[in-house]
């Protein structure tokens, strides 16, 4: 289909503009992080609120709880969601699209529905007390979805009689698995590992309803203080270093995700 110089011109106007909607307000607030006063306004170049946030021991105590709870969240994500994949791949079962329903399910539904359930799971029907624990599992639940996904993807594209010819070689299930699925799945296993790493590092929401109140990580201190005039400079601080730690795992498994190749022949 080839375009007109004037509709040409109109998409790359549209493209742009919704560039600019999207990022221009992030890249304010990167702008603010590096300035001077407390103002909304940017005045002067200054790195000294990056120091404020670095001392902050409520800030660090965050960051702690964030990196640990998507690493956490992940490696649960990482054994369950590949475990899934595989026996939705390889095998025919009873149930077997429901299960596959069942696991993207909780990235499709909205965050507050997902936090209330678990939260009255926890609480009301399991009786545990909300804490750390409880939060990684929730965020285990949506990390899985994309692991499975990527996984899943994956296995589809490879060919089918490789674990045949290891079975008839005489391999073990196990056998087969770590000397030729899991050297053809390691790109998409941590590719999926990442994206539920950044997925897992900026949730709000279910965190919210799961976390209890001595559980604490970077996007609560953000929801917390936002609307503080005093500490907004450190907010901004801290909401960049949060778009950063979000972003780069997520490009890097763009990158790895473009990197497996094309579909199997």
């Amino acid at each position: 289909m080839r375009l007109s110089p004037l509709a040409r011109r109109a998409l790359a106007a549209l493209t742009g503009a919704a560039l600019v909607f999207l990022f221009a307000p992030i890249l304010y607030v990167v702008l603010l992080s590096f300035n001077k006063e407390r103002s909304i306004i940017f005045s002067s170049f200054s790195t000294k609120w990056w120091g404020v946030a670095w001392h902050n021991p409520d800030v660090r105590q965050a960051l702690w709880g964030s990196v640990k709870a998507a690493l956490l969240a992940s490696f649960i994500a990482l054994l369950l969601g590949t475990a899934a994949a595989l026996a939705v791949h390889r095998y025919k079962f009873f149930g077997r699209e429901v299960l596959n329903f069942l696991v993207i399910l909780p990235i499709a539904l909205p965050g507050i529905v997902t936090g209330i359930a678990l939260n009255s799971a926890f609480r009301q029907v399991l009786g545990i007390k909300l804490g750390f624990f409880t939060m990684v599992i929730a965020h285990a639940t949506f990390c899985i979805v994309v692991v499975y996904n990527n996984v899943l993807a994956r296995l589809r594209r490879l060919p089918g009689n490789l674990d045949e010819a290891s079975a008839d070689l005489g391999a073990r299930p196990f056998t087969t698995f770590r000397t030729i699925t899991f050297p053809l799945l390691h790109s998409a296993l941590f590719a999926g590992a990442l994206l539920a790493m950044a997925l897992s590092f900026d949730e709000i929401v279910v965190t919210t309803f799961t976390a209890g109140a001595s559980t604490k990580t970077l996007p609560q201190f953000i929801f917390a203080r936002f609307s503080r005039p005093n500490e907004l400079p450190v907010v901004n601080v801290v909401s960049v270093t949060v778009i950063l730690i979000s972003i780069i795992p997520a490009w890097l498994a763009q990158r790895l995700a473009g990197d497996q190749g094309g579909p199997a022949r």
